[in-house]
């Protein structure tokens, strides 16, 4: 319930209907009351953080319009002002306890908050609100706020009305002697700095309400009682949130004479007769935010964290809690103050700085990093990807972001991968941008064009590549039709790039046309395709609402197929079915014809497969891995693919992505390319998406003489795809409470990353190898806070986790049928929770309360389709010992 709220009472003269009229020569004596709570989202507010101020009110009219009865001037004054706990506490516990309010207040905050303001009523709403010009914003809010309960209609209705929340959608539902007024809080034009993250599963869900009800007793309103309520929570995990409750009650204690009415014929004169230092003042809250006495400044901070920051420890939980705290002092520092840390730090260190300095998104943070990064200097390559890639995790980025890197792409970089590592990243800003609805912004229109049209010249397939590869990430419409393009009529991994890109479209944009092509390219209606290339085409077909016929034809055409794909493809269908995704419907309508459906076609040989299962399955947010892995007949890998994937009931974010690709390799083993792919060099590399956003590919090797060098000098080592920090959740809203103090909700969740891969081969075995490990731990941390000027009082919840995924993908060529086994295993997982409910004076008095909980979620090797765990047996059985050396 609601904002307005405080208890006053008026008389209702006859012919008064539009807003409530006080009695002449009366002084009304009110008890006033508020209080805030911060507490858990489902706990009850008797154990809550907060504080009560509670005053006396009185109030009075001193001046009516002549010409307008419903025109009038009050006047209200707060007077013998308490501040104490909001539930009872025990002396040890009670922060206020042995402290007049003078003293927690001050004093000359405390006669500020006890001069009297002046309100001109009109038919029931503000018209103007009078106060002291120079008096502290905090109090002039507290009164603001008493102020805006005044506002009264006793008529049903809605409209927009201005008071301490600002301008607000506003309802009355009057019936007899009570009125209640419904703020909608979303509604209402006031300026504070809101940001969230991205995508909505990182993000937080927010809800507010503010409701008023007034009590009317013979002509009089009796008592005020309003209340607000803000709940925040973490959508991917709802059991970690905080609300704010604000309370405010104002109840008529006694009516007495008063003062008689000053004639005049305007508000003006007898504001200039009562005090001409009165002013007239905005009635909307002012920006308040005490200052941080005590505070460490940006360098003592980070010599205090930097440790936890070092390379060695980027896969530990520390390191995302020093992240999240660097990157909130970071967004409260100077450019020079940020440019002195950086240009001080060292070379193992700096990566770091530079990752915590870009995710802090802020115009000084942003002029920092660049004017210290010269694209110019190659041997500053390091650094210059970890700020473009911290820019592609942007949660909130700016056109001024977008328009820097794009002036960047536009002058000299010395790296040829930074280059493209620009605009890739300048992809994922625009998909960003857009999804905000800032498509039309002049940076996203020059940024877009740039791409279109460099690609449109673009003549070496490198080229041609990162500008694909920027596409993937922007997804933008209007690129559809070039994709189709490269899809179908592009060569290897032009081709592949450009089919996969279409894939991370959603379904509602792949038109008529888009099926057609996928359908040929599949087919191979016009030209032969590589496998890679009509294994997505049948992927996208299949995930975007087959029709019955594009199902039989693909069902048709196994058996027909080369031998891997025929598997492939029969392993696909299988899923589908198994897992029930949304064409297994149609599938199944097709399995009614035994032409599509019989032993033959169901009984292929190989080793390819693919699967789909649950990593969690949760009421808040679901996750699902999938392992895909195509072979070539030769049995050397092909494709190989790892998702991950977190969804909810509306929508679903991209977590993981690891593709291991390889090409041209039968020559090593003397085997015989499979059809379409005689001539194709000899190549293998790697590519990720990491939280929707395509990181630039590895390659492991790429012609046949890069290739032997590579194997003769072989250390088995895995290659790094991503190692670094990552700003995942990053959510934070300003407040202003109808009682006056200004509150605040932060919550930002930070991922320190490492991600690697390798492919192996050892000849003298027959036997190839792939893994891709991923390192993960993570930091959430929330802080809720209301903010009073001389109190604080808040909860903060923090969530921190660490885990390690391995996929090691092992095949034996020695034999036909190849044996292939695939584990997905992930290491014992600990947990740990702790909310710290705090009320503290600027004195350094301090009252906290702490719970906590710690729990460890068993490792385990996650299930993949019986067929596999048989082959494992058999690999593994077969090994002896002597495993030897790789290559």
């Amino acid at each position: 319930l609601v904002n307005s709220k405080m208890l006053f009472v008026f008389a209702f003269q006859t012919g008064h209907t539009t807003g409530p009229s006080l009695n002449n020569d009366k002084l009304y004596k009110f008890a006033y009351s508020a209080e805030v709570y911060v507490d858990r989202v489902k706990a009850s507010l008797q154990k809550s953080a907060g504080y009560r101020i509670s005053s006396g009110v009185d109030v009075n009219l001193l001046w009516r319009n002549p010409d307008n009865d419903d025109d009038q001037l009050v006047k209200i004054t707060m007077k013998d002002v308490q501040v104490e706990n909001v539930n009872e506490r025990p002396a040890d516990k009670n922060i206020f306890k042995g402290k007049s309010t003078e003293k927690i207040i001050r004093k000359e905050y405390l006669e500020a908050l006890q001069k009297p303001i002046m309100v001109e009523l009109v038919r029931g709403k503000i018209k103007t609100f009078y106060s002291y010009q120079n008096e502290p914003g905090f109090t002039q809010n507290i009164k603001r706020g008493l102020a805006s309960l005044f506002q009264l209609q006793l008529h049903s209705g809605s409209s927009r009305e201005v008071d301490i929340s600002g301008k607000c959608d506003t309802t009355y539902h009057v019936r007899q002697d009570q009125v209640t007024k419904i703020k909608d809080l979303d509604s209402c034009e006031i300026e504070k700095k809101r940001f969230t993250s991205h995508n909505r599963i990182l993000d937080v869900s927010t809800k507010a309400t503010s409701a008023t009800v007034y009590v009317l007793e013979d002509s009089f309103i009796k008592s005020i009682k309003a209340e607000e309520n803000f709940v925040y929570a973490l959508n991917y995990r709802r059991k970690t949130g905080a609300k704010i409750v604000s309370k405010q009650r104002l109840e008529l204690k006694s009516v007495q004479a008063g003062t008689g009415l000053i004639a005049a014929k305007q508000v003006a004169g007898v504001i200039k007769t009562l005090d001409p230092n009165y002013v007239a003042i905005p009635l909307e809250a002012e920006p308040v935010k005490s200052e941080c006495k005590k505070c460490p400044s940006l360098s003592e901070h980070w010599k205090n964290i930097r440790e936890q920051m070092h390379p060695d420890k980027l896969s530990k939980p520390d390191a995302a809690k020093s992240f999240l705290s660097f990157i909130q002092n970071i967004r409260k520092a100077t450019k020079d103050e940020i440019l002195k840390i950086i240009k001080s730090e060292n070379k193992e260190l700096l990566p770091q700085v530079v990752d915590a300095v870009t995710s802090a998104q802020t115009p000084e943070s942003l002029e920092a990093v660049l004017e210290f990064l010269d694209f110019k200097d190659a041997s500053t390559f390091i650094l210059q990807e970890r700020f473009l890639y911290a820019c592609g995790f942007a949660s909130h980025p700016s056109e001024a972001l977008l328009k820097s890197l794009t002036e960047k792409f536009k002058g000299d970089v010395a790296s040829q991968e930074i280059r493209e590592t620009l605009v890739i990243v300048m992809g994922a800003l625009i998909r960003k941008l857009c999804d905000r609805d800032g498509c039309k912004l002049p940076a996203v229109v020059e940024a877009k064009r740039l791409i279109l049209n460099r690609l449109e010249k673009a003549n070496k397939d490198d080229n041609v590549q990162m500008y694909l590869l920027a596409l993937k990430n922007a997804l933008l419409p209007e690129a559809i039709p070039v994709l189709l393009k490269y899809a179908e009529s592009g060569e290897g991994p032009i081709s592949s790039l450009a089919a996969t890109a279409l894939q991370r479209y959603d379904p509602s944009f792949l038109t008529k046309e888009v099926k057609e092509t996928m359908n040929r390219i599949y087919h191979q209606t016009h030209k032969i395709h590589e496998k890679t290339v009509r294994t997505t085409a049948a992927a996208i077909i299949l995930n975007s609402n087959p029709s019955y016929m594009e199902v039989k034809n693909i069902l048709l055409s196994i058996g027909e197929l080369p031998m891997e794909m025929n598997k492939y493809m029969l392993s696909m269908i299988q899923d589908i079915l198994r897992f029930e995704m949304p064409s297994s419907k149609t599938v199944r309508q097709v399995l009614k014809d035994m032409r599509t459906h019989n032993y033959d076609r169901f009984s292929k040989m190989g080793s390819s497969s693919a699967y789909t299962g649950y990593i969690t399955r949760g009421p808040d947010v679901s996750s699902t891995y999938s392992l895909d892995i195509l072979y070539s007949g030769s049995g050397i890998l092909r494709r190989s693919n790892m998702n991950i994937r977190a969804f909810d009931r509306s929508t679903d974010l991209h977590a993981i992505q690891v593709v291991l690709e390889a090409q041209g390799l039968e020559s090593i083993i003397a085997a015989t390319p499979d059809e379409g792919e005689e001539n194709l060099d000899s190549f293998a590399g790697m590519s990720a998406i990491l939280f929707g956003f395509q990181l630039r590919p590895v390659t492991f090797f790429q012609g046949y003489g890069d290739l032997m060098s590579k194997m003769l000098s072989a250390t088995g080592d895995p290659m790094n795809v991503v190692k670094g920090l990552v700003l995942l959740t990053d959510f934070l809203q300003e407040i202003q409470l109808q009682s006056g103090p200004t509150a605040s909700a932060e919550f930002m969740g930070g991922l320190a990353i490492d991600i690697s891969g390798g492919m192996e081969f050892s000849l003298w075995y027959r036997e190839s190898k792939t893994n891709v490990k991923n390192r993960v731990a993570m930091f959430v941390a929330g802080n809720t806070e209301v903010d009073s000027f001389f109190v604080k009082t808040g909860m903060e919840t923090t969530l921190e986790t660490e885990t390690a995924l391995d996929f090691i993908s092992t095949v034996q060529f020695s034999q036909y049928p190849f044996l292939v086994c695939m584990q997905m295993d992930r290491v014992d997982s600990p947990f740990r929770t702790q909310t710290t409910k705090y009320e503290r004076l600027p004195s350094g008095r301090r009252y906290t309360a702490r719970r906590g909980k710690a729990a460890t979620l068993a490792g385990n090797e996650y299930p993949l389709h019986q067929e596999n765990s048989n082959m494992c047996k058999k690999v593994f059985g077969a090994k002896s010992d002597s495993a030897g050396s790789w290559f």
